[in-house]
């Protein structure tokens, strides 16, 4: 059967001009993650079991206060009864309904920040329940018995833009803005004689939004060193550069990833915390300002209501099912997933390069170091004290020459003995 399908699909590779991605980049990256799966991990249980000492601390004290603010005690796990503190006792707006009540997913906690102090409380529970459940209790019963560090799985077939994703356990999706996922990233470290190396492309997105679109604004800041998002907060509240606040620079950072994300002036306003209307206003100023940006969006959009398909460099293609649909939501996620697939399928494809360049020139060299962990754009190494220099070398070099854009390629490098103290 499998013969009868490789009759099937190897013509077609060359059909769809997609042989070159599959040869020499798919399949040579299959050696590379199959070794960093054998490799896995190490991670120091004790520490984990100070930290879950911690947390448990953390969740008292968050429960007490959340009963205070209630003036009750209830099951906080349970839908039914927080639904009723929230909506009945307190008489907190609702803000999404089920087949079964008043919803308090997540996003509805979100909406209601601001409205009760409550609210931070329950946020800040299911965090910490969560880095409970997921992390701190789950990791550690996952070390191998022979190996004595944690084995992950990377799948290349499961994003559709082509990332790489990450189960059994997903090391992917570590929280990096908390303090709390901070200290889970500390319990990862490195064998005796041996540090951390973690290797970031910085803002690639942003740049390959700039080689893309060949926007000349931002080519040009990234060619001459310009922060990006302090230029982009200038130009939309009419400050010079050097007067940006750091207030406005984040908010113009929010727009920037925003924008290239295609979010609608109601979801800026959400994440921004600002009206509809200034995110509506400030998505036009930032069309003034990128131009060329605003025209991409509409060639690619064109392009993928004509072919039903966008594709990346390196043509790496995705069916965009629904971009002719008549439903306006439908038509407007399929154009969300035409602007953006070019521009992250390029960046997991340029990593995917640099990965397989880089496990080249170790084997090539013998060394004892190795690589150990993808999370989208960034690598992590378990570097040999002796082979620092020569390694830090080698990444730096693949990671930056993996890919030719218009704009430079910067990899910001950190070394530790844990994974927190390298990023």
């Amino acid at each position: 059967i499998t013969y009868q399908l490789y009759t099937i699909f190897e013509p077609r590779l060359k059909i769809e001009k997609l042989d070159r991605l599959y040869y020499d980049l798919e399949l040579p990256l299959v050696l590379v993650l199959g070794e960093m799966e054998k490799t896995g991990v190490k991670i120091d249980p004790v520490y984990f079991q100070k930290l879950n000492v911690e947390n448990e601390k953390m969740l008292v004290e968050v429960c007490n206060n959340i009963y205070e603010q209630a003036e009750m005690e209830f099951n906080i796990n349970s839908t039914k009864d927080l639904s009723h503190v929230l909506f009945e006792r307190l008489k907190l707006p609702v803000k999404k309904k089920t087949k079964t009540g008043y919803s308090t997913d997540i996003s509805v906690l979100e909406a209601l920040k601001g409205s009760h102090p409550i609210i931070e409380y329950l946020i800040a529970y299911r965090t910490l329940s969560k880095l409970k459940n997921t992390y701190i209790e789950t990791l550690p019963k996952l070390i191998s018995q022979k190996t004595n560090r944690i084995h992950t799985s990377y799948n290349q077939t499961v994003v559709a833009t082509g990332r790489l994703s990450s189960s059994d356990p997903n090391l992917q999706n570590i929280p990096i803005r908390d303090d709390f996922g901070k200290k889970i990233r500390s319990g990862f470290v490195a064998e005796n004689d041996f540090v951390i190396l973690a290797a970031d492309y910085s803002q690639i997105e942003l740049r390959l939004a700039a080689h893309l679109s060949q926007d000349e604004n931002m080519i040009n800041a990234f060619k001459e060193g310009i922060d990006i998002h302090s230029l982009t907060a200038s130009n939309i509240f009419g400050v010079p550069i050097d007067d940006v606040e750091s207030d406005m620079r984040r908010h113009a950072k929010i727009i920037n990833f925003a924008t290239i994300y295609m979010v609608s002036p109601f979801g800026l306003s959400q994440q921004a915390e600002i009206s509809i209307q200034e995110a509506a206003l400030f998505i036009d100023k930032y069309f003034e300002t990128y131009p060329g940006f605003k025209s991409y969006i509409e060639k690619t959009i064109k392009f993928a209501e004509e072919h039903g398909y966008v594709e990346t460099m390196l043509g790496r293609k995705r069916k965009v099912v629904e971009i002719n649909s008549e439903t306006k939501f439908r038509k407007e996620g399929a154009e969300r997933i035409a602007v953006n697939t070019p521009i992250q399928g390029t960046s997991a494809d340029m990593i995917k390069i640099a990965m397989i360049h880089i496990h080249e020139t170790f084997n090539k060299n013998n060394l004892k170091s190795k690589m150990i962990m993808q999370v989208h754009d960034e690598l992590v190494f378990e570097v040999h004290k002796d082979e620092k220099d020569l390694v830090g070398e080698i990444v730096k070099n693949k990671m930056e020459n993996a890919m030719e854009l218009t704009v430079p390629i910067v990899v910001d490098m950190g070394w530790g003995n844990n994974w927190e103290e390298a990023h």
